[in-house]
């Protein structure tokens, strides 16, 4: 089952239905988007390109993002979307590791930032009259090519993670995965008809995007922000333009959004005018920051639990129970993450994978259709990750005894800012290419903000003096920005172990001591 099978669908009997909007001007009908991709499809099957090839999307957020997708699915090929906040160079790898054969970019300019990325087979630029071409049909729909046959565990989705090895791992996701993705949202997470807008502020590479799929099923809109990211205000203009739209919201993006409505001084029946719902999820959200969100903005949010590996699909804190505030476990379920989604089991483990009774803290594991086939490339890590059918998440939390699940804290070394991993090897392993830094350990730090921020604890090398200034500019020239570390500290010696192992723990333990004293821990 082809998954533009819908588009072609609805492409043929709602041609003259609103589809796709950039900003609140309406850019293309079902009619037109499903000619485009298409017309798309056609042209990169003619190029050579084959069922099964991989195609790299490093865009930031805009209407062809979807027409691209759709169109690399209706020819059969693989779609690998990169956080465009990503460092070319390591766009460049995941283009070389996944095998992309082309890449679209949505560049202003010149390509010569791209770096590496140069090198692919057809490195195409959405702002190019000769890409803007390869949309253009020269036939009416229904005299295009259907879209390809495709089996249900076909690739469809080669998604990157970091791992805590800091090399991205490409998480196979097929054809099952996001077709059982999109339709659990119609059933677990929110209702969707038509008449609904689905607003596309956070990176449509992740899972914001995924979530076009439900609202492409259901025939609803599909609106890009022409900031083509987060902007308070606009969100709230394009919602009351469009009607009540409907979002995908880290919780650093819900706290912008509830900020904004306490700065306007906007009531519920305000907030309802722009916003149906606001599914958050992507990083932990604090009690006290949803209990708030609620006070300001209503009841109109949705809580789901999942990662790259079961993508958007794992548990969900429904309307319902957020609402819900006469239960007597009110507050216990407002700090969970929900309940099991439909389509999948989830468990809590000891380090022998037994299950564990209600109340007792391991790791999470989830089973079904949504999650990944496993790694590419990489048959030990879906080994070590997928165990008899179940995924291991490498989060650890405990269910209560109806079925609830409240995180406690991850496993790995993961800091998640908003809303985005980022893995502490990685950056360290950029740091010490520098030649005045001796020793280097990174960790996240809590932030109201971002949730977390990334701080580095430095040991410059004997006779060198080092700046962080300095260290900023090495990391600018090597990663991308968001994973820069936002503060240094600088010290004579990192504390280990009997073994040489930097002992992370304490420095964590002295960075929150120095945070509540509101002093800079000791350089010892």
């Amino acid at each position: 089952m082809n998954l533009a099978k819908a588009l072609w669908r609805q492409g043929l009997s709602e041609p003259d239905t609103p589809a796709i909007f950039f900003g609140a001007q309406q850019w293309a009908t079902y009619g037109q988007w499903a000619t485009r991709s298409a017309s798309l499809a056609k042209n990169l099957l003619d190029a050579g390109l084959k069922a099964g090839d991989r195609v790299m999307i490093f865009m930031g957020n805009h209407p062809r993002y979807l027409e691209i997708l759709w169109g690399c699915w209706w020819a059969g090929l693989v779609v690998v979307p990169v956080n465009a906040k990503l460092h070319p160079e390591e766009a460049a790898w995941i283009a070389s590791d996944s095998g992309a054969r082309w890449v679209f970019v949505n560049g202003e300019g010149s390509h010569d930032d791209l770096g590496s990325l140069r090198n692919a087979e057809r490195l195409l630029d959405i702002s190019h009259d000769e890409t803007a071409a390869l949309f253009e049909p020269e036939h009416a729909l229904s005299g295009l090519p259907p879209p390809a046959e495709s089996a249900h565990d076909a690739l469809a989705w080669l998604f990157y993670t970091s791992g805590t090895t800091g090399r991205p791992k490409g998480v196979i996701l097929t054809t099952r995965n996001l077709m059982t993705v999109g339709m659990t949202y119609c059933v677990d997470v929110d209702s969707v008809s038509r008449h609904d807008a689905m607003l596309y502020a956070a990176p449509m590479s992740h899972g914001c995007g995924i979530y076009a799929i439900p609202h492409l099923m259901a025939g609803a809109r599909h609106v890009v922000p022409k900031s083509g990211g987060v902007n308070a205000q606009e969100m709230f203009e394009l919602g009351r333009e469009l009607g009540a739209v409907t979002t995908f919201a880290a919780p650093t993006i819900v706290k912008r959004l509830v900020d904004y409505c306490a700065h306007m001084g906007l009531s519920h029946d305000e907030v309802a005018a722009s916003f149906k719902t606001i599914v958050y999820g992507g990083a932990p959200m604090y009690l006290a920051d949803i209990k708030k969100a609620l006070a300001i903005m209503g009841p109109r949010f949705v809580q789901i639990y999942g990662q790259g590996e079961s993508p958007m699909t794992a548990t969900v804190l429904s309307k319902y129970h957020i609402a819900n505030t006469q239960h007597p476990r009110y507050l216990q379920r407002l700090a969970s993450v929900g309940v099991a989604q439909t389509p999948v089991l989830v468990r809590v483990v000891d380090a022998a994978n037994r299950f564990l009774p209600p109340g007792e803290i391991g790791e999470v594991m989830v089973r079904g259709d949504p999650v990944m086939l496993g790694y590419w490339n990489q048959p030990e890590a879906t080994a070590n990750t997928l165990v008899d059918g179940w995924l291991k998440t490498g989060d650890l939390g405990c269910l209560s005894e109806d079925g609830f699940l409240t995180l406690k804290e991850r496993s790995k070394d993961v800091i998640i800012s908003g809303g985005t991993n980022i893995y502490p090897r990685e950056v360290e392993e950029v740091l010490l290419t520098h030649p005045g830094l001796a020793e280097v350990s990174v960790l996240g730090a809590p932030d109201p903000e971002w949730g977390e921020i990334v701080v580095a604890c430095v040991v410059p090398s004997p006779g060198y003096t080092l700046t962080a200034e300095e260290l900023d500019a090495h990391c600018l020239a090597h990663i991308a920005r968001f994973k820069r570390p936002k503060k240094y500290i600088f010290k004579e010696t990192l504390p280990k172990n009997n073994y040489g192992k930097v002992l992370k723990t304490q420095l964590s333990q002295e960075l929150r001591e120095a945070q509540a004293a509101k002093q800079p821990p000791s350089a010892n």
